[in-house]
């Protein structure tokens, strides 16, 4: 596996490092020992898909609070988003900073995202399907987000909102908290 830190600290692109032959090819995409060996959360409690119908749907940008607070490996498995993250650590030389890649099923990567980040993504396709390794499980009354348009963070979106959840759109404004 390739890991590269992006413009957040503990943010990584993981892309996979194929061994083809005429069959085709055979990547591993996750590790606990090579990540753990490189000081990240390696164990993950559990896994999820979000599976989205429509090109242009958003969703996020979500977080937990502590101490519930989520390490993510995000992969998208069919079709291709736009993946966003917000820096919410308030000690982070980054903080209220933005990173976003691009994640399909054909470049195959992953994000590390590191506890204390928000999340989300747009997608780029129909029917994009998205599998989440998360650390910690899953504590309802710690989920919390921002809205994917507040003007603190001023995300980019590469395509019209053709869907997002009214949970979504009422987060309130990021200034107001």
């Amino acid at each position: 596996m390739i890991f590269e830190e992006l413009a957040l600290p503990g943010l990584f692109r993981v892309a996979p490092e194929p061994h083809a032959d005429e069959r085709g090819f055979f990547a591993r995409t996750h590790c606990a020992e090579t990540f753990t060996a490189r000081g990240l959360v390696g164990r993950f409690a559990q896994s999820s898909v979000s599976f989205n119908h429509r090109r242009g749907t958003v969703r996020g940008m979500h977080f937990s609070r502590a101490p519930h607070a989520e390490t993510k490996l995000v992969r998208c498995t069919a079709g291709a988003i736009h993946d966003a993250v917000i820096d919410l650590r308030p000690d982070s030389p980054t903080y209220r900073r933005t990173a976003a890649v691009t994640l399909s099923a054909a470049n195959r990567h992953a994000l590390y995202i590191p506890a204390g980040l928000a999340h989300g993504f747009q997608t780029l396709s129909d029917d994009a399907e998205i599998l989440y390794m998360i650390d910690l499980p899953f504590v309802a009354s710690a989920a919390d987000g921002v809205r994917w348009d507040d003007p603190a963070f001023a995300l980019t979106w590469p395509e019209p909102v053709s869907v997002i959840s009214d949970r979504d759109r009422a987060f309130p404004d990021w200034a107001g908290r």
